[in-house]
Parts: structure tokens; C-alpha cells; sequence
């Protein structure tokens, strides 16, 4: 700026005017480079040019001493002209003059900006500086402030949290108290109801017993004095109820209540009134008619009137285990729409009755033969005449051969056959089932029970020409091995039943598993050769519904799990696991998570199942009926057992561990329950048929049978209360005498089947009177078997007397063993 004020006035007003004083200065210590002996004079000289003549006149070189200049020519003399091609017409001086302003602009301001800004000094550093840290300072306050807003901020988040949490668990917990105050309440009041429910059933049952006893004594005295037998609305201890007019029904509203009746009902029922007469006229009554329910107590002459009546009737008869005359068996050939025949275990029926019948019935369906003595005479007449024959039964039929069944093929044949039953027959070879195969080539279900001449031959020689079979069974056939199913694999089974056979191994279920995709029923009862792996093979059967694997000892938990891992578990309905020892809790917990279908299962005799295994039963929900007979079942069990509400068939016999307690819980849950068998419990008494009597009124099967503490009044109880009752086992209850059959007479009106073995105190002739009221009966006034427990007064043994079984105690385990339970048995 000194070098400035040197100046002439003219020009520094121009630069005061155009220029900072920072530019001037950087402008002469440039010129102060380039033009060390008099830098202000030729700046002024410049500047005056630049003044005079514009910008436009500013060389590049204008600043340099001459003596430094480059020594170049101007453009208009360079090769340009040349190079390019260029003469006067393109490139005019005017163009020429444009393009070096341009350039010399660009180059003007480029140096020029950038000597500017390496020349021009920093003067305002401290300024700048203090500036800057200003911002910084600001920078980093502002950074910290938002750090530790951030900090506050996530500390209050957490404390609102912490807070609403609080508040929560505080709702929670006032919610809970709520309600652990409203189901106390809801508890207390449900329990007085209950209490009173209990009290009003409990006082209700003793005035309708006190009622009963009443009723029962005016009974036996109106019996002695010789009166009619009083109707059934005399003796209802209910009450009177409304008069009901049944023949002001339709027709078939009528018919099918008589269609519940026997014939002997309903030959009881015409003679009430002439208006019942004529109800039991209706046709369709007399389709099927039954004659094996009265074969002790009807004469023939009265079957021949009822055949010449309703000859054109009827469609169904019914003659097993009826000893009839010839002349009687004729008569059924006047039924020309007969479709249905049984004449099983007739001991009167010959070829020659046959002979007539199969004239005069030609359109018989269903025959059953077994155990008569028919010869090849009759087999020769059923492809003659029973042209349409669909079920033949020749169970246990030793007299005719093996030619008999060639005879099938005459005439018509028997193409048309589907069922077959040919179990007993042991005089039948090979040749003979060759020719059921050229004969019956349409077979579909096949039966062969009780034949151990049966080899795998004889299936073998059956299966080449019926491959339409689709279910089997072969019980009590010991020669069977897995090479009869391998030859069954040109079949497409759907049932297969085997019992007793120790020859069938785990291999057979293979050809089940890769051959037999749609099979729906296994029956492989006491099979001793099946192991876990079997069961790991059923796994894939999608379509299996029912399994039965009793008494095959050697499956465990490891098989239960493997075979309810797979998708058989879905659908399965009937699990028969009885005798399965090593079965533990662990399968029982697999079937409540795996089976959701599942309606009846057997546990009969696992001896490792405890009272922690019988929780789980309660959640198989759609289970209706459970056989845990021989396990170590408690009264706690019991009781987990009561809330199950859907049971109707329960099986807890020989569980010495029960007592009345546990019955009496139960029978409060399970008002639907149809079917006890509590046999061989010795600790009830009268109080567990009582808790029956109270809660279980539509009881229809009930076992006590070795329960030695049953009495009269529990009979008494019984009868008057439980009405439906159909099957009733008292053997071995030692207290029982003749008192029980009025009270059964008047009570349980649809008892069918009575057993009471070894009752000494009921004697013979009271149970002859009582056999023409049911329809099975079985009676003895033995002592009880060493095996009960207990001599003929109820009193336990001690370990002295208990020896082992004689003979016929034998049979009766085996038999106990076999059936299980009396309703089994029928």
C-alpha cells in the first residue's frame, strides 16, 4: 500500500474505484519481481493503457520485462494457415481477433486467480482461528448436550417401562385376587349344590327303595293269594305315569318299537288286549323272526302255524340250537321269499330236510350250516338250487370231503359266493381248497378257525384263483407262518385276524407294510414272535383303524412310540394291548398326544402302569370305553380317572388296590356309564352297588362277580334303580340267596344273561324258576375256588390253604383269560 501512495492520483483512484488495496499490494510485489528497476512506472503505464483501452488491449506478456518476454510470433503468423488448411476466406482477422480475446481472457484468469491466491498473504489468521474455535466449542457442546439428552432420555424410557410394569403385575395381581375370590365363591356355592344335589339323589334313592320294599311285600303277598300278575304300572315305583295310547302311532312308528321285542315279548304283547293284537299283525314284524330265544319253551306245532302264517313274510329265520322234528324243519320251505336261514348246531337237520328246503327257498342269501351233520348230498344241492347263495357257513362240519366242495362248481355254481366260513373242518386237504378256488372264485371274506391241519399250502392253492379276498381269519391254526402272507400279497386285504400262532415273525408285518396300503383291521392276538420292529413297520398304514396285539408279551415302549410317531395314530380307533407287561406311563402319554380318534383301549394286566400313566387316559378325550383290569390301579387313579366325562365301558377287575371310596368318585363323574366290571375287587361291599344305584341308573352290564361283601340289599338296591340292565355276573358272592330273583324279576325286566356260580346260599330249584325269565344263564352251588381268595363264608384265606388250582379252576382262569368279561364272552 506504500508503493500505492506514489502513485499518481488518476491511478489510484482507478484502483480505489476497481481494486482492494490487498490486490494492489499483490500486484506490485508481482511487479516487483518481474520489474526489479522501476516497478511503479511501468504499473502506471499499464494501467494507464488498461485505462485508455480496455482490458481488451491486455497482453499476457504485458507484465514481463521485454528482456524476459518469450520470443514467439503473433498467431497470424504462425503455420496455422498451413496445418489446417486456412487461407483468408475461413479464418478473417475479425474471427482471429475473437478467438485470442477469448483465449487470452481464459488464460488471463486463470494465472491470475491463482497467483492471488499464493501471493495474497493471510492476514485475518487469528480472527479466522478464533472463529473456527468458536464453532468447534459450539460443535461439541451441542454434541454433548444431545449425548447426555440421549442418556436421560433412554433413563426415562426404562423407568416408564419399569413403571407400566409395575402397574401391570399390580393389575394382574388384583385381577388374580378377583378371581381366585370368584371361584371361591363360584367353588363353595357349586360344592353346596352338588352337596344338595347329592343329598336330594341320596334321600330320593331311599324313599324310592323304602317305596320298592312297600311294593315288592304287597307283590309277594298278591302272589300268594293267587292274584293276576300286577301290570307294570302297579309296580312303577316312579310314580303313575301319563297314559300313552301306542296304537294311535303311524304304522312304521309302531313297528319299529316292536322290532326291539323278541318273539316271545311279542307274543306276550297280543295278549294284553285285542288292540294289541291287531298292532302286532303288521307284516314287517314278521320279516325276521328268531326262534333260538324260545327253542326250551315253544312247541313245534306252534312254529309250523307261525310259518303257514307269515309264509310270504318272512325273509329271516333263525333255527340255532333248536331240536325240531323234521316235519317242523319242512315247513320252511313254504317260505318261498326266505333270504336268510340258520340251522347252526341243529342236531335234527339231514340232506334230506336240506333237500326240501333248498326246493321251496330257492332265493337264500345267507346259510349257515355249522356243526350239523350235512354229507356231500347237501353240497351237491347248493349250486342247483341256491343259485344267488352270497354267505355260507359249514363251521365244524366234519361229514362231507373234499369232493363235497367240488360239488360246488355243477350246475350254476356258486360264483356268487362272498363269505365263507369253513373253521373246524379238518377233513379238508389241499385238494379241497383247490376246489373252493375253481368253484367260489369271488370270495372276499374268508374264515378258518380251530383247524390246525391248516398249512401254508392250503392258503397258497386258495389264493392262485381268488385274488378278490379281502379279509381273513385264522384262529387256532398253528401251522400258519410269514410264507402264507407272502402268498395273501396277490390280495388286497383289509382285515386280517390271527390268534395263537408262534410261527408268524416280525417279516409278515414287512409284506403288510409294502402290500396291504388300505388295511384298516390287524388282529394278532398271542403272537409271541412279534416284537417292537413290528410295530415300527404299521407305522405308514394310514388307513388301519383297529390293532390288537393282546398277549404278544415281547412289545414295549420303544415299538408304542415308533408306531404313534407315524400317520396310523391319526385314525386309530381300537388299541388292544392286554397282557403287554413291558408296556410302561410312556406309552400311555404317547397315546393321549398322538391318538386324538382313539375310542376303546385295553391295558389289561400291565403291571407297570401306575397311577401317573391313568392321568394321561384323561386326555384322550374321544375315548369311550378302557379295559385297565389287573393293573395296579388305586383309589387316587380312580378318581383322576372320574373326570374323563365321556366313558361308558370301564373294566377294573382284579385290582385289589379299590375300594368302595374310589367307586363311589367315580360313579358321581360317570352318569353316562353303561358297563362296570369291577370282578374279583374283594374290598367292596354294598356300598359300591349302592353308589351305583344312585348315579350309574342306565347301567346295562355290571361284573361284581368274587367280590365276597356283596349282600341281599345290594341286589335290592340294584334292581330297583337300574332298570336297562341286561348282563349280570354275581358268582362267588357267597352271601347272596333265593331273595335276589323277586327282586331281579320285578326290577330288571331286560336281564338277559345271569351268572352265579358258586353261590351256595341260592338254591337250585329258585334258579330253575329264574331261567325261564332270562335268556343265559349259569348256576352252581359249589364252593368258591381255591383261587378266589376267600372260603364259602367270605373269609380271606390264609397262605396255608391257598394251594394251587385243581382242574376245573384252570378252566375257569382259562376261560377268564380268554373273554375277560361275560359280555365279552357273548
Amino acid at each position: 500500500m506504500a508503493s500505492l501512495r506514489t502513485a499518481s492520483p488518476t491511478v489510484r483512484n482507478y484502483f480505489k474505484e476497481n481494486y482492494i488495496p490487498q490486490v494492489c499490494e499483490a500486484l506490485l510485489c508481482g511487479l516487483l519481481v518481474m520489474c526489479p528497476e522501476d516497478p511503479l512506472q511501468y504499473l502506471e503505464e499499464m494501467i494507464i493503457a488498461i485505462m485508455e483501452n480496455g482490458l481488451e488491449s491486455l497482453l499476457w506478456d504485458m507484465c514481463i520485462d521485454p528482456s524476459m518476454r518469450p520470443k514467439l510470433q503473433r498467431l497470424s503468423k504462425t503455420y496455422l494457415e498451413q496445418l489446417f488448411g486456412l487461407d483468408d476466406q475461413l479464418v478473417t482477422p475479425e474471427l482471429m481477433i475473437k478467438a485470442c480475446t477469448f483465449h487470452t481472457k481464459n488464460l488471463v484468469k486463470t494465472h491470475f486467480c491463482t497467483w492471488r491466491d499464493i501471493a495474497i498473504p493471510h492476514v485475518n489468521e487469528d480472527e479466522i482461528m478464533a472463529e473456527k474455535m468458536e464453532k468447534a466449542i459450539t460443535h461439541y457442546n451441542y454434541k454433548l448436550q444431545k449425548s447426555a439428552f440421549y442418556y436421560w432420555h433412554s433413563f426415562a424410557e426404562n423407568q416408564r417401562r419399569k413403571l407400566k410394569e409395575v402397574l401391570w403385575r399390580i393389575q394382574q395381581m388384583l385381577y388374580c385376587h378377583k378371581l381366585k375370590v370368584v371361584l371361591t365363591n363360584w367353588r363353595d356355592k357349586a360344592r353346596s349344590k352338588t352337596k344338595m344335589r347329592e343329598d336330594e339323589l341320596i334321600l330320593k334313592h331311599e324313599r324310592q327303595l323304602k317305596r320298592w320294599k312297600s311294593k315288592l311285600k304287597f307283590r309277594v303277598t298278591t302272589e300268594e293269594t293267587s292274584s293276576p300278575e300286577l301290570s307294570s304300572s302297579e309296580i312303577s315305583f316312579v310314580g303313575d305315569l301319563p297314559e300313552c295310547d301306542i296304537s294311535l302311532l303311524p304304522e312304521k312308528a309302531i313297528s319299529q318299537i316292536f322290532l326291539y321285542l323278541s318273539l316271545r315279548d311279542i307274543v306276550i304283547c297280543g295278549q294284553v288286549c285285542h288292540t294289541w293284537m291287531l298292532m302286532i299283525q303288521i307284516r314287517s314284524l314278521w320279516n325276521s323272526i328268531d326262534f333260538s330265544m324260545v327253542k326250551n319253551i315253544i312247541a313245534d306245532k306252534d312254529i309250523v302255524t307261525t310259518l303257514h302264517r307269515w309264509r310270504l313274510n318272512v325273509l329271516r329265520l333263525n333255527f340255532r340250537g333248536c331240536v325240531l322234528r323234521p316235519r317242523t324243519l319242512r315247513s320252511v320251505g313254504h317260505c318261498r321269499n326266505l333270504q336268510e336261514l340258520n340251522v347252526s348246531d341243529c342236531s335234527t337237520i339231514t340232506d334230506e330236510l336240506m333237500r326240501y328246503i333248498s326246493e321251496g327257498c330257492p332265493g337264500v342269501l345267507h346259510l349257515n350250516l355249522s356243526n350239523t351233520t350235512i354229507t356231500n348230498r347237501t353240497m351237491r344241492l347248493l349250486p342247483r338250487h341256491f343259485h344267488n347263495l352270497q354267505n355260507l357257513s359249514l363251521a365244524h362240519c366234519r361229514k362231507f370231503t373234499d369232493k363235497g366242495l367240488q360239488y360246488l362248481s355243477l350246475g350254476n355254481g356258486c360264483h356268487k359266493l362272498i363269505c365263507l366260513d369253513l373253521s373246524g373242518c379238518t377233513q379238508i386237504s389241499v385238494q379241497g381248497f383247490k376246489n373252493i378256488a375253481n368253484s367260489c372264485s369271488g370270495i372276499m371274506h374268508l374264515t378258518i378257525n380251530d383247524m390246525p391241519t391248516l398249512t401254508d399250502n392250503c392258503v397258497k392253492a386258495l389264493v392262485e384263483k381268488c385274488p378278490s379276498i379281502t379279509s381273513v381269519t385264522f384262529i387256532g391254526s398253528p401251522h400258519i407262518s410269514d410264507c402264507a402272507f407272502k402268498a395273501l400279497t396277490a390280495c388286497n386285504l383289509r382285515k386280517i385276524r390271527f390268534e395263537g400262532n408262534k410261527r408268524i415273525t416280525d417279516a409278515c408285518f414287512k409284506f403288510i407294510d409294502k402290500n396291504y396300503p388300505n388295511i384298516n383291521h390287524i388282529y394278532m392276538s398271542d403272537c409271541k414272535g412279534i416284537t417292537d420292529s413290528s410295530l415300527k413297520s404299521l407305522a405308514t398304514l394310514k388307513q388301519l383303524t383297529v390293532l390288537n396285539l393282546a398277549n404278544c408279551v415281547r412289545i414295549g415302549d420303544t415299538g408304542i412310540k415308533h408306531f404313534l410317531d407315524g400317520p396310523v395314530s391319526q385314525r386309530l380307533r381300537e388299541l388292544n394291548l392286554s397282557n403287554c407287561v413291558h408296556l410302561g406311563d410312556d406309552s400311555v402319554l404317547r397315546l393321549s398326544e398322538r391318538c386324538p380318534n382313539l375310542n376303546y383301549l385295553s391295558l389289561r394286566n400291565c403291571e407297570h402302569l401306575t397311577d401317573q400313566g391313568f392321568e394321561h387316559i384323561v386326555n384322550i378325550l374321544s375315548l369311550v370305553s378302557v379295559d385297565l383290569s389287573g393293573t395296579i390301579i388305586s383309589n387316587e387313579g380312580l378318581m383322576v380317572l372320574s373326570r374323563h366325562k365321556k366313558l361308558k365301558e370301564v373294566s377294573i377287575s382284579d385290582c385289589g388296590k379299590i375300594t368302595d371310596v374310589g367307586i363311589q368318585a367315580f360313579c358321581k363323574s360317570s352318569r353316562t356309564l353303561e358297563h362296570l366290571d369291577v370282578s374279583y375287587c374283594p374290598q367292596l361291599s354294598d356300598d359300591t352297588i349302592r353308589a351305583l344305584a344312585i348315579y350309574c341308573v342306565n347301567l346295562t352290564s355290571l361284573s361284581v362277580a368274587g367280590c365276597p361283601k356283596i349282600t341281599d340289599a345290594a341286589i335290592e338296591m340294584l334292581s330297583a334303580k337300574c332298570h336297562y340292565l341286561h348282563i349280570l355276573d354275581i358268582s362267588g358272592c357267597v352271601l347272596l340267596t333265593d331273595q335276589i330273583f323277586a327282586d331281579l324279576r320285578m326290577g330288571c325286566r331286560q336281564l338277559r344273561s345271569l351268572k352265579m356260580l358258586y353261590c351256595r346260599l341260592i338254591s337250585t330249584e329258585a334258579a330253575k324258576k329264574m331261567a325261564s325269565v332270562v335268556q343265559q344263564q349259569e348256576h352252581s352251588c359249589d364252593n368258591p375256588p381255591r383261587w378266589f381268595g376267600y372260603d364259602y363264608e367270605g373269609k380271606p384265606l390264609t397262605k396255608r390253604h391257598s394251594v394251587m388250582p385243581q382242574k376245573e379252576d384252570l378252566e375257569l382262569i382259562v376261560r377268564d383269560l380268554m373273554y375277560g368279561s361275560e359280555e365279552e364272552a357273548l
